[in-house]
Order: C-alpha cells, then sequence, then structure tokens
C-alpha cells in the first residue's frame, strides 16, 4: 500500500484552482494513463485509466466536497483500490497550493513491484505539474461545481 503527499504551487487563485479540480471529465488532459472520466452524479465518478499497460476501470464516490477547501474521494467498485483527498489553500490573492493525500492499493506483482519503484509517486507528481501548466496556461476555469458534500 502507498501513502503518497505531494503539493504543487499554482499561480491563480484558490477558487480557479478549486472549480477547475471538480471538473472530472477533464482530468485525461492532464493525468496521464487517464483515458476517460464520466461524472455519473454529484458525487459518484467512472474511470477508464491505463495501469502498467493494463486497461482499468473503477468507480469513485466523492465523500467530502467544501468549496475552495477539499475533495475526498474513495473508490467503490471496480479494478482498482485508492482513497484520497486534494486541499486547496489560499498563499496569496493569485497564487494557491494544491495538496494530495493519496493511498493506493496496488493490483497484481506488476503493480506491487512499479510501487516499490516508486512509479506512483512519480506519476502522482507528474499529474500536479501537468495540472499547474493546464490551469495557468488556461488562466481561468473551465467550469467549477461549487455544491457541498
Amino acid at each position: 500500500m502507498s501513502n503518497i503527499e505531494e503539493s504543487v504551487e499554482i499561480d491563480v487563485p484558490v477558487s480557479t484552482a478549486y472549480n477547475q479540480f471538480t471538473q472530472f471529465e477533464e482530468f485525461p488532459r492532464f493525468m496521464d494513463g487517464v483515458e476517460r472520466v464520466e461524472q455519473l452524479s454529484s458525487t459518484l465518478t467512472r474511470w477508464t485509466a491505463r495501469v502498467a499497460g493494463v486497461d482499468r476501470q473503477f468507480d469513485a464516490e466523492i465523500t467530502e466536497q467544501i468549496p475552495d477547501e477539499r475533495v475526498a474521494w474513495s473508490a467503490v467498485a471496480g479494478d482498482i483500490r485508492q482513497a484520497g483527498v486534494a486541499t486547496f489553500h489560499r498563499l496569496s490573492d493569485n497564487r494557491s497550493k494544491v495538496m494530495l493525500q493519496l493511498v493506493h492499493v496496488p493490483q497484481g506483482a506488476t503493480e506491487i513491484l512499479g510501487d516499490k519503484l516508486g512509479f506512483v509517486r512519480r506519476r502522482v507528481i507528474g499529474d500536479l505539474a501537468q495540472f499547474r501548466v493546464y490551469i495557468e496556461k488556461r488562466g481561468r476555469e473551465s467550469g467549477g461545481w461549487r455544491g457541498t458534500v
């Protein structure tokens, strides 16, 4: 099991970072290996991803969501076992920090080896960096869900 904590500072207001992060269907634009995310309801998403060369699908339930503060989730069905929380921190009017905490349980020998070699952590670091580039380049969010769970 991996416990990963990583963060990234972004040159956008915290509300912009948060709003973009709630646009789950756009995650394939900046997350390596994520092929598709479907928003099934306000609290349920279906993910299709490629992990260690294998196609995986899982459903994730949003367990907590507080605008401009946090989004927490847990896989509830499918091929991937994980839970996580993203927290959003205001550094200044136009700068924010996104912190990601992820618990991931690798499945099978290839994923276990990849986890031990740090592939999951490096992917998280890369995905956060790509999120930063994505939102800074846009300069604004593509949408946002401001509801509370």
